[in-house]
């Protein structure tokens, strides 16, 4: 598949992507790092939230103990990827979606992803989680470019 422009290689990076970057037990962490890997190489721009931040953190001290999570928001802050600080307005329509959809199972941090996508017209997310494509948007995985 051919690259996007630069100007639209722009990608969210979510929970699971992280997680699995940073455990190499998991089963996503040898794609994680081949799409992380393609990522610097081909120079896309990464965002993400605080709420992920939150999250991550979390989910790395309850799974691999604090020094993993304080590390990890120490390489965060060292990186280029741009923290997006989630609105009011994201929040609340975080809480539409989560009402709209009834069928999912949107979780709150799911749902700020969406809106500071839509707001930052971010379409791609380097995420495990089938939610951003049940929502509409493109997950990268190795293969799609």
């Amino acid at each position: 598949m051919s690259q996007p422009p630069p100007s639209s290689r722009r990608a969210f990076v979510d929970t699971s992507a992280y997680f699995a970057l940073i455990a190499p037990q998991d089963a996503n962490y040898q794609e994680a790092v081949a799409i992380a890997t393609r990522l610097a190489n081909q120079r896309w721009r990464l965002f993400t939230t605080n709420y992920i931040l939150a999250e991550t953190h979390a989910l790395l001290l309850a799974r691999l103990g604090r020094n993993v999570a304080a590390t990890f928001l120490r390489e965060i802050d060292r990186s280029s990827t741009r923290i997006i600080r989630a609105t009011a307005s994201d929040e609340r329509w975080a809480q539409e979606i989560i009402e709209q959809y009834t069928d999912k199972d949107f979780s709150l941090a799911d749902a700020i992803s969406f809106s500071v996508m839509e707001r930052f017209n971010i379409r791609s997310a380097f995420t495990f989680d089938q939610h951003f494509t049940q929502y509409g948007f493109v997950m990268l995985g190795s293969e799609l470019f």
